[in-house]
């Protein structure tokens, strides 16, 4: 149980850091989550010490998990307080900013090829299951397949955007990585109004759209492609398919248009991940126009500060080939 409740302590302290760092909120909001993640951290930390007292952890403990982001940091984070080893398996398109982040908070970082299938050795999951399992006294979080992933937004994420929408909310759109947050808060959703319409985002690259329109994994479906945070080439436990009510998959070009966009016309700096959100709600709403009275939420799940050597680097757009010229940088130089 200490071992459940940790985890779920630190999905939701990645739940705030994300919200932190969105530069959404106000002053006021900012200190009211900066002291909830602080309880939080307590909380880990008071969870922790009963389980050192137990002797299911000590001070040689280990932590792995896989990441692409805030999970990382999240748990990087506790292991400093707490003096624990913390190794992260990420995939190698993971940028090199977020790297470097996770190295300087202490993490021992895996870098594993994205490619490969997910029984492979070398997939960041069978590598995570291996140090895990090679690594006595180690803990493995393992938020694909962790119901306390799902949990955790049901009884937080959901609550929140209900309540804020006064319970007008008629469309959720968010990433389906994962696929925690999207089910956590669908199952909410759809518990106090099931014709709430939850559509869920993937990339053109994953298997989760084709596996929700056919009951089927269709191996055709996997390349490589850059957005991080969403789709998969697995189907996670905790990704809810019987919430949600349909797919939107979305490439790697639109959304890194759609992100720069977001910045120049609502003043958002949000991430990769987002802008594929907002790709996502563009084509489903050009198949199937909002009404008048309908109130949509998209979920940004990340900041653009994670990306500034990739979708914000006019360099990296002209590797991928992105063209567009009215979504490129202005320099202007004064002689």
């Amino acid at each position: 149980m200490a071992k459940e409740n940790f985890e779920s302590n630190l999905i939701n302290l990645e739940k705030i850091v994300s919200e932190l760092e969105s530069g959404q909120l106000s002053l006021e909001e900012s200190l009211e989550k900066y002291k909830k993640g602080i309880d939080l951290v307590k909380k880990c930390n008071t969870i922790i010490e009963n389980a050192e007292k137990r002797g299911l952890l000590n001070e040689r403990s280990t932590i792995v998990e896989t990441t692409s982001g805030n999970t990382g940091f999240a748990i990087a984070m506790n292991c400093i307080i707490k003096g624990y080893k913390c190794i992260l398996a990420v995939s190698d398109k993971t940028k090199e900013d977020k790297i470097a982040f996770l190295k300087a908070l202490g993490a021992e970082v895996h870098i594993c090829p994205a490619s490969v299938a997910v029984d492979d050795p070398r997939s960041y999951y069978e590598v995570a299951k291996r140090i895990a399992e090679e690594t006595p006294n180690s803990i493995y979080i393992n938020q694909y397949f962790n119901e306390l992933n799902t949990e955790a937004h049901y009884h937080t994420t959901g609550k929140e955007i209900w309540e804020q929408t006064e319970g007008k909310i008629t469309h959720l759109f968010a990433c389906t990585g994962t696929g925690g947050t999207i089910s956590g808060i669908a199952k909410y959703l759809k518990e106090k109004n099931p014709n709430v319409k939850i559509i869920g985002i993937d990339a053109d690259g994953s298997i989760l759209k084709g596996y929700f329109d056919t009951g089927e994994i269709n191996k055709d479906d996997l390349h490589s492609y850059q957005i991080e945070g969403v789709g998969k080439n697995l189907i996670p436990s905790t990704l809810l398919f019987d919430k949600i009510d349909e797919f939107e998959r979305v490439n790697d070009e639109n959304s890194a248009y759609r992100t720069r966009e977001i910045v120049v016309k609502e003043g958002i700096m949000g991430g990769y991940t987002s802008g594929a959100v907002m790709q996502g709600f563009i084509q489903y709403t050009e198949k199937n126009p909002l009404k008048k009275g309908d109130l949509a939420v998209l979920i940004f799940p990340d900041h653009g500060s994670r990306y500034m050597s990739k979708v914000y680097s006019d360099a990296w757009f002209r590797e991928q080939g992105f063209d567009k010229e009215e979504f490129r940088f202005k320099d202007v130089i004064v002689e």
